[in-house]
């Protein structure tokens, strides 16, 4: 079995290293906090994050990189997008050339418009070629730390990494497919966060499952606009990383994204928001970038813009919602024309 290395301690790192570990891999994995390594390590939990939870044994934590990369034969990244710049120049002093690096981070950057795996490759050592994968889909860590069946993808410019990360996940409880569409698998996962976070925000203002509905499909058709601009495979955002990612994050309470967007809803300031979750909300740095990057290669995502005034410029959501109802008639489907491909292309 191969020796991996976990960066990232938070729910979704720790329930990640239990599969491998399920999977009968040496997993070490690293946290910055001295008192999360030492449960880990001599009470086998992380209540913070995963209450009422064992992990196995095999998963040994750490709070220097060095040692969490010693011997590595993989690299799993699991921290917030706004870290993974530090945490990768933190990596690059101590990470072999050719490891693979896979990542199940979820966002983009909003001051370059970049997806994670192009900063992972940013920040990698001169003339180092680590193969990067992507790890996404319908996954929620109190579920899959459970063994709760759970399916997912995973994608690389290198499908025979790829594979490799399918072989080194995949088991009875956690399914995983591979996806050559890199671009779409990625931003799938980081986009469905802004129409979890509207989901949320339309639950507390108290509407119903049509408007929840209409929000998904219209949110879907905005992602895979964005998405088609940006090169990716239309057909990847009716699979797991796209619809399946959205359906689960837009109607569980696991979601955080969700839990963020009821309170917005029901009133809360969103600095009243974050300090109630304690926990990153990737969707609220994700809805900035996508709005600018939206600006920036001109694509029209109404859902997106309108979250980003509530969230960024104080509009009051009840106000947004009526805006966004309140736009010029139009023909479904009319926005994808001219960007779909053609039989004849």
């Amino acid at each position: 079995m191969s020796k991996i290395a976990v960066l990232g301690a938070g729910s979704w790192g720790t329930a990640l290293a239990m599969v491998l570990a399920d999977n009968n891999h040496e997993v070490k994995i690293w946290a910055r906090r001295e008192e999360q390594v030492s449960e880990i390590n001599n009470k086998h939990t992380n209540v913070k994050y995963l209450p009422e939870v064992e992990l196995p044994h095999n998963i040994t934590a750490y709070t220097d990189i060095e040692l969490t990369l010693k011997d590595s034969e993989a690299v799993l990244l699991v921290v917030p997008t706004k870290s993974m710049r530090t945490v990768m120049k933190e990596l690059g002093l101590y990470l072999k050339d050719k490891v693979p690096i896979i990542h199940a981070s979820k966002g983009i950057e909003p001051s370059s418009s970049k997806r994670i795996s192009e900063l992972i490759e940013e920040e990698l050592p001169k003339g180092f070629s680590n193969p990067i994968v992507v790890l996404s889909g319908p996954s929620h860590a109190e579920e899959v730390s459970k063994r709760q069946p759970t399916t997912v993808t995973v994608s690389s410019l290198d499908m025979n990494a790829a594979e490799h990360a399918q072989d080194l996940f995949m088991n009875q409880f956690f399914r995983v497919y591979t996806n050559a569409d890199l671009i779409g698998v990625e931003l799938g996962g980081a986009l469905k966060n802004i129409i979890a976070l509207c989901a949320g925000l339309t639950d507390g203002l108290g509407f119903g499952d049509n408007a929840k509905a209409a929000l998904m499909t219209r949110g879907l058709a905005e992602i895979t606009r964005l998405g088609i601009k940006l090169g990716a495979n239309p057909l990847t955002f009716s699979g797991l990383s796209g619809l399946g990612d959205l359906i689960v994050t837009c109607t569980s309470v696991h979601s955080r994204n969700w839990r963020a967007g009821n309170m917005l809803g029901k009133g809360k300031s969103i600095d009243d928001v974050l300090d109630q979750m304690g926990m990153v909300v990737e969707g609220i740095r994700t809805t900035e970038a996508a709005y600018l990057l939206a600006k920036k290669v001109e694509v029209d995502m109404p859902i997106t813009s309108a979250l980003y005034e509530v969230l960024f410029n104080n509009k009051k959501p009840d106000d947004a919602v009526e805006e966004l109802m309140g736009r010029v008639k139009k023909h479904e489907g009319e926005d994808l024309s001219g960007l779909l491909p053609t039989s004849s292309s």
